[in-house]
């Protein structure tokens, strides 16, 4: 039994939660599919809630979040902490948009707001480093992107997997058990569309159509989810 502690670092707006629950309904639901073994336990980050120490768990998910990496709240200097505590373990960590962009500012990177702005609906991200638990093989993934922030250096130790026409830096790992992924793999198409619609003045009307237009695209979140259970396996 693999026990998987989802570091939640958000939560999903109240009057959206009809469509898909919380982050603690997202990533179960999407790996129920690929690891039904997993055991999930819930850390609410946002609010204070850590892990007494990185041993807690085998495996850590650190999910997005509206806020940014490099904001000086004091719950995101300890996040930052933790993911150098299990950088020191022997545990695994998956980031995801937010929990990928921490893994490159806590291990030395740099994170800021994209020249490209937001990057919203689906993005095909390139595959230029080809890995044994990227399987089943793809040249290249289609998965949904709600952001903003990106990492723009990466940290020391690197090792960069895969990139988006928006988005240089758009998967990663450190040494071999810190994987970043800038994706929402967790995210059903009609939320990401809510999300879009509720942020139109944000992201802007023209990103905005052309991000729900994009929708009508094929997506891999269930091969990424596969890849992600490999990575933690491995």
């Amino acid at each position: 039994m693999m026990k998987v502690g989802l570091l939640e670092c958000d939560h999903v707006r109240e009057d959206l939660l009809h469509i898909a629950g919380d982050y603690r309904q997202m990533f179960p639901a999407l790996f129920s599919k690929v690891a039904p073994g997993w055991e999930f336990v819930f850390y609410d980050v946002c609010n204070g809630h850590f892990p007494a120490s990185a041993e807690e768990c085998d495996v850590y998910i650190c999910s997005g979040s509206k806020s940014s990496v490099y904001d000086q709240e004091e719950w995101i200097l300890q996040l930052k902490q933790f993911v150098k505590d299990i950088y020191q373990s022997e545990k695994k960590y998956i980031g995801v948009c937010f929990g990928h962009q921490m893994l490159g500012e806590a291990l030395g990177g740099k994170v800021q707001k994209s020249d490209s702005g937001w990057c919203v609906g689906v993005h095909s991200f390139q595959i230029i480093k080809k890995e044994n638990w990227m399987q089943p093989e793809q040249d290249s993934l289609n998965l949904l992107m709600m952001c903003q922030d990106q990492v723009v250096k990466l940290p020391p130790e690197s090792i960069l997997l895969a990139q988006s026409e928006n988005c240089p830096n758009a998967m990663f790992r450190v040494g071999e058990r810190m994987l970043g992924i800038q994706a929402h793999p967790e995210f059903p198409k009609i939320y990401d569309k809510a999300l879009m619609e509720l942020r139109t003045e944000r992201i802007g009307q023209a990103k905005v159509d052309s991000g729900i237009a994009s929708l009508e695209w094929p997506t891999h979140e269930t091969i990424a989810a596969e890849w992600i259970r490999n990575f933690a396996k491995v």
